[in-house]
Protein backbone atom coordinates (compact mmCIF):
# COMPACT_ATOMS: atom_id res chain seq x y z
CA UNK A 1 0.00 0.00 0.00
CA UNK A 2 1.19 3.39 -1.17
CA UNK A 3 0.74 6.83 0.01
CA UNK A 4 -0.30 9.17 -2.56
CA UNK A 5 0.46 13.09 -1.79
CA UNK A 6 -4.05 13.64 -0.89
CA UNK A 7 -3.33 11.39 2.16
CA UNK A 8 -0.23 12.37 3.11
CA UNK A 9 -1.90 15.99 2.76
CA UNK A 10 -4.39 14.53 5.00
CA UNK A 11 -2.20 13.07 7.62
CA UNK A 12 -0.53 16.45 8.20
CA UNK A 13 -3.63 18.58 8.07
CA UNK A 14 -5.13 16.04 11.01
CA UNK A 15 -1.98 16.46 13.17
CA UNK A 16 -1.70 20.08 12.90
CA UNK A 17 -5.17 20.05 14.07
CA UNK A 18 -4.82 17.10 16.89
CA UNK A 19 -1.06 18.76 18.35
CA UNK A 20 -0.83 22.18 17.28
CA UNK A 21 2.00 23.62 15.36
CA UNK A 22 4.31 24.30 18.27
CA UNK A 23 4.10 20.85 19.88
CA UNK A 24 4.70 19.47 16.12
CA UNK A 25 8.22 21.81 16.25
CA UNK A 26 8.82 20.34 19.75
CA UNK A 27 7.82 17.07 18.26
CA UNK A 28 10.28 17.65 15.10
CA UNK A 29 12.96 19.29 17.00
CA UNK A 30 13.32 15.87 19.70
CA UNK A 31 13.09 13.42 17.11
CA UNK A 32 16.06 14.77 14.84
CA UNK A 33 18.29 15.47 18.62
CA UNK A 34 17.07 11.83 19.01
CA UNK A 35 18.45 10.49 15.55
CA UNK A 36 21.42 12.63 15.70
CA UNK A 37 22.29 10.95 19.29
CA UNK A 38 21.73 7.65 18.09
CA UNK A 39 24.06 7.92 15.47
CA UNK A 40 27.10 9.63 17.10
CA UNK A 41 26.55 6.47 19.61
CA UNK A 42 26.42 4.15 16.48
CA UNK A 43 29.68 5.73 15.68
CA UNK A 44 31.18 5.56 18.69
CA UNK A 45 30.61 2.16 19.45
CA UNK A 46 32.22 1.58 15.88
CA UNK A 47 35.10 3.70 17.07
CA UNK A 48 35.84 1.79 20.11
CA UNK A 49 35.44 -1.46 17.81
CA UNK A 50 38.28 -0.90 15.54
CA UNK A 51 40.52 0.49 18.29
CA UNK A 52 39.96 -2.23 20.47
CA UNK A 53 41.10 -4.88 17.29
CA UNK A 54 43.58 -2.56 16.46
CA UNK A 55 44.91 -2.95 20.13
CA UNK A 56 44.50 -6.89 19.50
CA UNK A 57 47.01 -7.04 16.95
CA UNK A 58 49.85 -5.17 18.49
Amino acid sequence: MRLGTTEIILIVVLALVLFGGSKLAGVGKALGKSIKDFKNEVKDDDDKKADSAEEKKE
